[in-house]
């Protein structure tokens, strides 16, 4: 879920849609290829984007269960490391759909990707939190002192919404940049006071140092840290049953979670390499969202939600402008 928007992404999505541009002969290829799709006689495919986080799980239950087939689909599920991958394959056209960080699908939208945000897949309460000893007693007192995080992330995203909070903001402490996963363990170190990570890393310093306590969870804004699907506004124009059968597909799968979350939790950890019993905490830090819930929250509380995740994305650099959230939100497909 960790997502990493930099200037090295922006460069490569921008290469990628002015080559797109350029050629036109490749460009007329997808669109032959999706009106083939769209026969009624065959399953209609989408390559879906998607990394080892657990909040993306619904997705692998629907692989395990066949969903995608019951509902006259033919999925790939294709696995990326880091976001930087997804982000331009998706960019690209290589994928019609993908998996994505709230910010990170405004990011996109914000440097001209076409794209609809059609569903909103989980939010982190807990799996998301800023770290400190017994030094720091709030987020004021940060304020002159270390903090380990990692930039351009869902990390560093929690971390000035909560500087923002207390009228402060990262002048006031002193960035230490790493990635998240030793983040945790420059605090356990005492190499800084302070740190902002994600869980497994959360339990494991927890663990390790018990005079280390969470600061600051993401639950204090609910949905800054989130997960959106976005999809291909070409595909979904050209293939809006088979979108909304993909909301369907969603639904049921989460409908399993529900029913046998142990056996849902068994093929969501063997899909991102994990074993059930270490990600206990970090399923217990997130909130899947079903498709009852994004009827309502989609074109509702989710609004304001995404307008803070937009600002504070901005401060952060993300991008210079704000782009029009309304045209980035489509909840038609869930109708």
């Amino acid at each position: 879920m960790k997502k990493n928007i930099n200037k090295l992404v922006l460069i490569l999505i921008t290469v990628v849609l002015l080559t797109a541009c350029a050629a036109p002969a490749a460009a007329t290829a997808p669109a032959a290829h999706l009106a083939d799709l769209t026969s009624a006689d065959k399953p209609v495919k989408i390559r879906i984007g998607t990394q080892p986080w657990i909040g993306y799980g619904p997705w692998w239950i629907a692989k395990e269960k066949g969903l995608f087939e019951k509902y006259g689909l033919e999925a790939e599920l294709v696995d990326f490391i880091e976001d930087k991958e997804v982000n331009a394959a998706f960019a690209s056209g290589n994928m019609e759909a993908a998996n994505l960080a709230t910010h990170t699908a405004i990011k996109l939208f914000s440097v001209g990707v076409d794209l609809k945000l059609v569903l909103l897949e989980d939010v982190s309460t807990s799996a998301d939190a800023i770290l400190c000893n017994e030094s720091i007693k709030s987020i004021a007192d940060l304020k002159g002192k270390q903090v380990a995080y990692e930039e351009g992330t869902t990390s560093d995203l929690l971390l000035n919404y909560a500087l923002m909070q207390n009228d402060l903001t990262l002048d006031d402490i002193t960035p230490v940049p790493m990635p998240a996963s030793d983040a945790g363990t420059a605090l356990m170190s005492g190499k800084v006071p302070a740190a902002v990570t994600y869980e497994p890393y959360i339990s494991e310093a927890l663990k390790e140092n018990t005079k280390l306590k969470a600061l600051y969870k993401a639950e204090e804004r609910p949905g800054l840290i989130s997960d959106v699907m976005v999809i291909s506004g070409k595909f979904a124009k050209e293939n809006p049953d088979a979108t909304k059968a993909l909301m369907k597909v969603w639904g049921e799968a989460l409908d399993f979670y529900n029913k046998d979350t142990a056996a849902s939790q068994e093929i969501i950890a063997k899909a991102v390499d994990s074993d059930p019993k270490d990600l206990v905490t970090a399923f217990e830090g997130v909130k899947f969202y079903d498709l009852k819930e994004n009827q309502a929250d989609l074109s509702g509380d989710f609004l304001d939600t995404i307008k803070d995740v937009a600002e504070v994305s901005k401060t952060i650099g993300l991008f210079e402008e704000i782009p029009d959230l309304n045209k980035l939100i489509d909840a038609s497909f869930l109708k």
